[in-house]
């Protein structure tokens, strides 16, 4: 079918919005409206080339939500035409090492994320210009219709605003996830948040329901730091070395337990910065994305040994999409997440470059495309 996208033809350049042609599910695959997508950092990694991609053009999007207007063969019986679903960036098989063990964020799928041939039969499932197109995360919900392998479908209550609900594909889980899988906060402890975006934000809310009893947000933004407070922050900090000194007499010099870098861009001196605030036998989990062409890190290594700190990755909140997609709706429906304010704009598909550049200028916690019948 034809339709429009938002399209990547090389590092730096902007997202062009231009006529796609989608192919239709094959074996195992389903055919999705999408309602909204996402606009993570994560998609404009590919825009500076800190994520490098094999080749161009590549349509870029991973989180989002819509409703499946057809299947392939052999689908899962539980996916039917008009379920609302959300888009996990990460496939799950549910069969290789890694998800029998339980870690279902590094499934074997995902090493082909960014290579672009669909899982189902090795094709590509976009054009552009008479070109083969790299979907990011084998997604590409910046455009109203996508064909996507079922491993990579969520089904959800179809009563969730789609607004709120294409943000379990990636921020959410990946934010809430760092505080509650990877972290593993417990009641009445230190939670330092660091970096306030969408999956800043989500990570701040996973220590609060944790039941940390103090949970301080650093970002140097200050609107972003009256929001955090409106989030459940108990103190709000520009950086990491302002922190320093009131961390330690709010803690009597413990510092904290754990330490979650969620900014937008990681930095290898940032381990350091993070490991100062980090308290003995602290975590400090490393969220955020850095450029794959960067290998150099900043720390005290004999501070990490003698105080037995802990340095954690973490992909996708370190969980479990079929899993935690439901159960986090759950907490938004009970009241007891916010999803609402964290969608700071919404934006049609052809204003996606304002969309990012207000990003990039620290006025969103996430920003949203929402197609209407218009796009469709």
């Amino acid at each position: 079918m034809k339709t429009k996208g938002a399209i990547l033809w090389g590092i730096e350049e902007p997202w062009s919005v231009e006529e796609i042609e989608v192919g239709d599910p094959v074996t195992g695959e389903v055919q999705i409206r999408m309602e909204t997508a996402g606009m993570c950092h994560s998609d404009h990694h590919i825009v500076t080339g800190a994520t490098p991609m094999p080749g161009y053009p590549v349509m870029g999007g991973h989180e989002g939500a819509g409703v499946i207007t057809k299947l392939g063969p052999n689908c899962p019986a539980d996916l039917q035409v008009g379920d609302h679903v959300i888009l996990s960036f990460i496939p799950a098989c549910g069969r290789c090492p890694a998800c029998v063990s339980g870690n279902m964020a590094l499934c074997d799928l995902g090493a082909g994320l960014l290579m672009g041939q669909a899982i189902s039969d090795g094709t590509y499932r976009i054009q552009a210009r008479g070109q083969n197109v790299i979907p990011m995360c084998l997604l590409g919900t910046f455009a109203p219709y996508m064909t996507v392998h079922h491993t990579s479908v969520v089904k959800i209550d179809p009563t969730i605003p789609f607004e709120v609900a294409c943000l379990v594909g990636c921020g959410v889980p990946t934010g809430f996830g760092s505080s509650t899988h990877v972290a593993q906060v417990q009641p009445g402890e230190t939670a330092v948040i660091v970096g306030i975006g969408g999956v800043g934000m989500s990570a701040l809310q996973g220590a609060v329901l944790a039941g940390a009893s103090k949970v301080v947000a650093i970002d140097p933004n200050p609107w972003k730091r009256e929001q955090a407070q409106k989030f459940g922050a108990t103190h709000a900090y520009a950086s990491m070395a302002e922190a320093i000194m009131p961390l330690l007499e709010a803690t009597e010099g413990r510092m904290a337990e754990n330490v979650i870098l969620t900014m937008g861009e990681m930095h290898g001196e940032y381990i350091e910065e993070g490991l100062i605030l980090t308290g003995k036998a602290g975590t400090l989990v490393v969220t955020s994305m850095g450029r794959m062409d960067e290998s150099d890190v900043k720390l005290n290594s004999f501070l990490l040994s003698m105080l037995q700190k802990t340095i954690k990755g973490c992909i996708f909140g370190g969980g479990n999409a079929r899993q935690d997609a439901p159960r986090l709706l759950a907490l938004y429906k009970a009241g007891q997440l916010n999803l609402d304010d964290m969608v700071t704009r919404s934006y049609s598909l052809e204003e996606i470059n304002q969309g990012y550049k207000d990003m990039l200028d620290g006025k969103n916690i996430r920003g949203i495309i929402r197609y209407t019948e218009a796009d469709w």
